[in-house]
């Protein structure tokens, strides 16, 4: 996992990996578990739509990835 100081270039790194490696980038499963359950929360509650839950699950796995 990227550690350097540059917040947008390592999330641009880390999208970048998971882009060429597919499944195989350790942080593909973690960010599309993260997406799902955002959708699901997105389905329940009635502020949240079912795309910006998905979004907002895989931004917040994707930043707890590279910002642990």
């Amino acid at each position: 996992m990227p550690r350097g100081n540059d917040l947008i270039g390592d999330l641009k790194e880390e999208v970048v990996g998971m882009a060429k490696q597919g499944a195989r980038h350790p942080s593909t499963k973690p960010v599309l578990t993260a997406a799902a359950v955002g959708a699901v929360a997105g389905l329940v509650l009635p502020v949240v739509s079912l795309p910006l839950g998905a979004v907002v699950g895989a931004g917040f796995m994707l930043y707890k990835r590279v910002r642990p």
